[in-house]
């Protein structure tokens, strides 16, 4: 094979792995999202998983990345192991389309109309929608044709190049080489370990089998390779996973060993008895898409029976380690890097850790309120422990929030993620005045003084607000409940006009000699405290709001309540007048 010949083989890999690419973004694209949401959560029996996994992975034409996805969900904790099997069995199924889809790139027809020419038809359709469309669906539209003619062209120009390969005395010896079924098993591993394409090494074969001196005693083994290598990308994928995310990655080794293990011996022992005549005949692109469709889909057959068993293993080979800290690795885990290619799942996965550090932040503000009536060293231990938590949730999160943002996310997505950046900073500063208030505490209970019994009855009115408020807040932010979202702010409202209204009767007890300055001046810093917290979850309630509506300002809103425009503000706000009133803010 010359130079011209060589330079066309990699032109045309080149655009056979462009088109692979491109179309499996531009379906993705199509979906809008959904294919991956819909795999993380409807997997909840074997048979289902298996379906869904070959549809997706149709779709996105790769078994490897919807395997790499799959272990980003479990490695996550969006999805179980036990439920990841099945979409795995699937994922290699779901492979077998683009062999089907490349046996059309050898299909002539008579009357002039080739195969060439149907490509270069869909390519001009697909151009004109993509430049001169504005509708999003139609632009995709547009896409996945481009892709599917790239494709194709693609497999074209390799199959065209290979072609004088079959005069070549050098390949004519290396397929000989290759006849021994092991040989060619190892070929098939290594090109698609390095490829890191299970469809695009099936491709190449495809291709290869145009010179027709490719026999199926060749064909065979190598595609059953190809099937085992594809598992290198997800086992380079596993390294830094947790230990689910590990196992989930040799679920896939193991069942395509599995696979090529029962059903490759039984083989070779019949054929070494009865002798198939199909194994001298020369393989076909038809041939060898049936081969990989058949073996795929009679190894999961067999194997998925045996799925629990399969869980089971895996859990043996990977053990849990014994000195595993929940509360240190949490959010190390949570965010997994391999989901930034995935926008809706990283945000759901970003969710998740919101919700976790919201939990940590807000228990440890009602941790603090509880020291301030009985002061507990290990439980102001335990705050300050969990505020490192929170810390550290802080930087990961908004780190992987701020690279998430290089992908190309939907308008909608945009807003989730701008809404879970807000909610992440104002979280963190409500954790650090919990911190305050046990600090506050800590000092009440090492000068051994006390609040004047008005003082704290005065002050449990405040508490309960700020309980309610991070109630609600708790709520609308982590279920997106914008009836919740819309309460928070009338509350806020009465708990800054109760905390200057209990600032006001502390300075009159202090003037009346009913408290000590000292007092006066940890009492004061406690409602400071409270108001800020208020504060925190009225900007979390605005976010939240804007998320879903993407003409709110935050400027507008509290324009528009003060001026009424909402009815129920009023409502609510006299509501919350009454519910936390202070009877009288003078006595003991």
């Amino acid at each position: 094979m010359g130079i011209a010949n060589t330079i066309a083989l990699l032109g045309g890999l080149g655009f056979f792995l462009f088109g692979m690419s491109l179309l499996g973004e531009g379906l993705k694209r199509m979906a809008g999202g959904k294919l991956e949401i819909i795999l993380a959560k409807l997997t909840s029996t074997t048979f289902r998983g298996v379906l869904l996994g070959a549809f997706v992975t149709a779709v996105i034409q790769s078994s490897s990345a919807t395997t790499v996805m799959v272990v980003g969900f479990v490695n996550s904790g969006i999805m179980k192991l036990a439920n990841a099997i099945g979409i795995i069995m699937g994922a290699n199924i779901g492979t077998t389309a683009t062999g089907w889809i490349l046996v059309l790139a050898g299909m002539d027809e008579g009357g002039g109309f080739s195969s060439a020419t149907m490509f270069s038809l869909v390519a001009f359709i697909g151009i004109i929608l993509y430049f001169f469309c504005k509708k999003p669906t139609q632009k995709n539209l547009g896409m996945v044709m481009l892709a599917f003619s790239v494709l194709m062209s693609g497999m074209q120009t390799m199959s065209g190049a290979m072609a004088p390969l079959k005069q070549s005395p050098a390949f004519l010896g290396f397929i000989s080489a290759v006849s021994n079924p092991l040989v060619s098993l190892a070929v098939g591993i290594i090109v698609t370990a390095i490829i890191q394409s299970c469809s695009a090494s099936i491709g190449i074969l495809q291709a290869l089998s145009i010179t027709g001196v490719i026999s199926y005693e060749v064909a065979i083994p190598m595609v059953v390779g190809m099937c085992i290598g594809a598992c290198a990308p997800v086992l380079l994928s596993a390294i830094g996973a947790n230990v689910n995310g590990k196992r989930t990655a040799l679920v896939y080794l193991i069942f395509n060993l599995a696979g090529a293990t029962v059903l490759m011996i039984p083989f070779y022992i019949l054929h070494g008895i009865i002798g198939f005549g199909l194994m001298s005949q020369m393989a076909t692109s038809m041939g060898i898409a049936i081969t990989n469709t058949v073996f795929k889909v009679a190894a999961t057959i067999l194997l998925a029976p045996f799925a629990a068993l399969l869980q089971k293993l895996v859990t043996t080979l990977v053990r849990e380690k014994t000195d595993e800290d929940g509360d240190e690795c949490e959010e190390d885990t949570l965010l997994d890097e391999r989901l930034l290619q995935f926008p809706p799942l990283a945000l759901e996965q970003s969710n998740q850790a919101m919700s976790r550090m919201s939990a940590a932040a807000f228990k440890n503000l009602e941790r603090a309120i509880g020291l301030l009536d009985t002061f507990d060293q290990v439980r102001f231990d335990k705050i300050m422990r969990r505020e490192e938590t929170v810390d550290r949730f802080e930087d990961r999160l908004g780190a992987y929030l701020v690279r998430l943002h290089t992908q190309k996310l939907s308008d909608r997505e945009t807003r989730t993620s701008a809404c879970i950046l807000t909610s992440l900073s104002n979280v963190e500063r409500i954790s650090d005045h919990a911190v305050n208030l046990a600090e506050l505490a800590q000092e009440l209970d090492a000068k051994k003084i006390a609040f004047s019994p008005k003082a704290r009855e005065e002050l449990q009115i405040c508490i309960e607000a700020v309980r309610e408020i991070a109630q609600l807040t708790q709520r609308a932010m982590l279920e997106g409940d914008l009836e919740q979202a819309r309460t928070v702010e009338p509350l806020e409202q009465v708990i800054d006009g109760l905390t200057r209204e209990l600032k006001v009767g502390h300075i009159q007890r202090v003037q009346a000699g009913l408290c000590t300055l000292e007092l006066g001046f940890i009492y004061n810093d406690c409602i400071n405290n409270f108001e800020r917290v208020a504060d925190h979850c009225s900007n979390i309630a605005v976010a939240v709001l804007e998320s879903a509506d993407s003409h709110l300002l935050p400027h507008d809103y509290h324009q528009s309540l003060s001026r009424g425009v909402h009815e129920d503000y009023s409502r609510q706000l006299a509501f919350y007048h009454e519910k936390y009133r202070v009877t009288s803010a003078a006595g003991n």
